[in-house]
């Protein structure tokens, strides 16, 4: 199977390229240090900066589809990106230019104890229960952080599928941008050519782009359709490339993580461990590749006892706050209330092992492709970078 990475913020990882990307539009807020393989002083050489995040583009999935040319031409590096390796952390990164350490987003499904409310955090939607809490009034009281947009001296622009654009975890680290919503992949880079070419002032534009990650969900990384949709991608990145020569920008497209897929047989479903899941003081929260496990003080020996004898094979148990020690989410100073949101125990996946369970009411549905964990097919991203 593969092997295992664990997030380099040292210098090696998506916070690391979005410091040099702050530095280089004058931002001194943030404070790791610069990507090692693309610093900001060569970002500063060029009038524009562009980021283009491709969600679940890893370096793995790229290099195996010799359909993308245009893509791996322009590889310069890898990077890792942060712990878990999902959407939700990693795009929290990319737009405040925080690791998850500091911007305290853990995962798909967050316990909340602020609104004592499990959420699954980017559509803020209540897990199980009636919601507390409109969606609109949710970001102003679990959001602190500043958006990376408000921190850059320079004009910016977010691109967003018009599903998203509009929603309201969307809307609030767009802030200090100026947003466009867009319908399709070839309006996508129409509009970031538009954008490149009328440009009068200096611009940093990040365009996110789903398609892959839905497709790598649900059939798979190597699937017919996953493939298709790169293969599009990449005519696309290379058909705006030429259409922006000339512009003095920076081009730089990565991935929020990669994928690893996880097929039926290597589901655990807790309902098959009633148990364990009496154990637990609510439901698991975090990812299928890493969930993070809520067990009272006196049910804590007989918790471990039970993970180690009955899925020691496809379970590394690890004590949530060990994980916060020794860096996974980040460097310190942390999130006030990062311990709480990553509960007493982390179920860290082995191999291509997930681990789920479904509350009543819940749409039972099925993922072959999955990320989160630490494999090395989830964790490292392309970088992928060429000055126009």
């Amino acid at each position: 199977m593969d092997s295992t990475q664990q997030p380099e913020y040292g210098g090696g990882s998506i916070v690391n390229l979005m410091q040099s990307i702050a530095s280089a539009c004058g931002s001194s807020g943030t404070h790791y240090p610069q990507l090692g393989a693309l610093s900001a002083l060569q970002l500063g050489a060029a009038r524009h900066i562009v980021l283009l995040v491709i969600d679940g583009l890893g370096q793995r999935t790229l290099a195996s589809h010799p359909a993308s040319p245009n893509l791996q031409r322009h590889i310069i590096g890898t990077m890792t990106s942060v712990f878990p390796s999902t959407t939700a952390s990693a795009i929290t990164t990319f737009m405040t230019g925080l690791a998850p350490a500091q911007h305290g987003l853990t995962g798909w499904h967050m316990y909340l104890e602020e609104i004592d409310q499990t959420l699954a955090i980017l559509p803020l939607t209540p897990r199980g229960e009636p919601a507390k809490m409109l969606p609109q009034a949710l970001p102003m009281r679990l959001f602190e952080h500043r958006t990376l947009y408000r921190q850059l001296d320079r004009e910016c622009w977010v691109l967003a599928p018009q599903s998203i654009a509009s929603s309201p975890f969307n809307a609030w680290y767009s802030r200090g941008a100026q947003s466009i919503a867009y319908n399709s992949l070839p309006e996508l880079f129409s509009r970031l050519a538009g954008l490149l070419h009328e440009a009068q002032m200096p611009r940093f534009i990040y365009a996110y782009y789903p398609d892959l990650d839905t497709n790598s969900h649900r059939y798979g990384t190597g699937s017919e359709q996953a493939q298709r949709i790169l293969a599009s991608l990449d005519v696309a990145f290379g058909e705006f490339v030429q259409d922006v020569q000339g512009s003095d920008s920076w081009l730089i497209a990565t991935a929020d993580h990669g994928f690893i897929d996880s097929p039926p047989d290597r589901v655990i479903n807790l309902a098959q461990h009633p148990h364990l899941a009496a154990l637990l003081t609510r439901p698991l929260c975090g990812e299928r590749r890493a969930a993070y496990c809520y067990v009272s003080k006196r049910r804590r020996r007989a918790f471990e006892t039970y993970v180690r004898q009955n899925l020691g094979h496809c379970v590394d148990l690890r004590r949530s706050s060990a994980l916060i020690a020794a860096g996974w989410f980040g460097p310190p100073p942390c999130h006030p209330r990062l311990a709480s949101r990553v509960g007493d125990y982390t179920l860290v996946m082995k191999d291509n092992w997930t681990i789920k369970d479904w509350l009543p009411g819940e749409r039972h549905y099925p993922m072959l492709g999955v990320h989160g964990g630490i494999s090395s097919a989830e964790m490292i991203v392309p970088l992928i970078a060429l000055k126009v």
